[in-house]
């Protein structure tokens, strides 16, 4: 079978992870990468054995492409997913989908008109903790959903933002601590409740990082159209990484996660966890955080199923698209001091 064509369009942090994932594809090889920054793409390029472009509609149009991955700053997701489907592309980008919805509803769009593939990364709803807990809710054992909670309390220091062009911008990141940091734990919550979103009412602030416009704290209860109320804290200016904890309170127990960790506490006192396993680890190279684990692979697995095998697509523009909903709203709460009605 004939391997699929990949370029990656952004060399950054995150560019690892994708492209780990496709050399340990049977079904892929990567032909291409490409990054705004030479120096940044050309030792990508070497480190794969693979063509490198500076412009990625150049990329597309030249190395005969059937799969695009978009680790791009979070306001260019949209012109390269609409381009690279335009031209026929299969194509998967990482998280945020995009920083408005509207980008994001033509994202759709574009993939549907062309009749390609689209994914977008949210890779903890791979992770064996979040797994137990969804199949758990799935399949009735703790029943309803009746309130939930998370907080993400980590640190970015001033530095982080000044060593960035985009980090910390409303026209390029599209916020802060809710659309970067929060967003993998705001989905989660969100998956595991499994309905929709009826109301958000929200506060956003910026309290310690006075060189960036977007907030570093935000705090807010997110309602749904099954009544279950769901609140979330998040802030980064903690003295550390401190593990990302969702509780949820079902009617027939409690389920939890912290880090990557999942338990489970019914009512008749079974207890069940499962976490990741420490010994299955992937070489991502130097600088990639270790708390990023291995689920990006599981995940982008899948994508490639879907593109060549026709096999169901986990998540897909629209469900991305009812995150990317969640966090404009929380923003829109906030800076208006309004509830947001769905």
């Amino acid at each position: 079978m004939k391997k699929q064509r990949v370029g990656i369009v952004g060399c950054g942090n995150i560019f690892p992870m994708h492209a780990k994932s496709v050399e340990l594809n049977e079904h892929a090889e990567l032909v291409a990468v490409c990054d705004v920054k030479e120096e940044r793409a050309q030792k990508a390029a070497n480190q794969y054995s693979c063509a490198y472009y500076l412009d990625y509609k150049q990329m597309i149009d030249e190395a005969e492409l059937d799969v695009v991955h978009v680790c791009t700053p979070h306001h260019m997701h949209a012109p390269v997913v609409i381009y690279a489907a335009e031209k026929g592309k299969h194509v998967i980008t990482e998280k945020p989908m995009s920083i408005t919805v509207a980008d994001a509803e033509a994202m759709i769009e574009a993939c549907r008109n062309h009749d390609v593939t689209f994914g977008v990364i949210f890779q903890n709803r791979y992770n064996p903790g979040s797994v137990l807990i969804k199949e758990a809710l799935d399949s009735g054992k703790l029943g309803r959903v009746l309130g939930a909670r998370c907080s993400v309390t980590w640190k970015r220091t001033d530095e982080y933002y000044s060593k960035s062009d985009w980090k910390g911008t409303w026209d390029k990141e599209g916020g802060g601590v809710i659309i970067d940091q929060a967003i993998h734990t705001l989905d989660l919550m969100r998956w595991f409740i499994g309905d929709d979103i009826a109301a958000i009412s929200a506060h956003i602030e910026n309290r310690t990082h006075r060189q960036i416009d977007v907030e570093d704290v935000a705090d807010g209860v997110i309602e749904f159209k099954n009544g279950t109320m769901a609140s979330f804290y998040a802030m980064n200016y903690h003295s550390y990484d401190a593990p990302v904890e969702i509780e949820l309170h079902c009617e027939k127990g409690t389920a939890h996660i912290k880090a990557e960790q999942g338990a489970i506490h019914y009512e008749d006192g079974t207890e069940i966890s499962r976490d990741t396993d420490r010994n299955n680890v992937i070489d991502y190279g130097a600088g990639v955080k270790t708390y990023w684990g291995i689920s990006h692979i599981h995940q982008i697995g899948n994508f490639y199923d879907a593109v060549i095998h026709g096999e169901p697509l986990h998540i897909t523009g629209e469900e991305a698209l009812k995150t990317q909903k969640m966090v404009a709203a929380i923003y829109e709460s906030g800076k208006t001091g309004q509830k947001v009605q769905f």
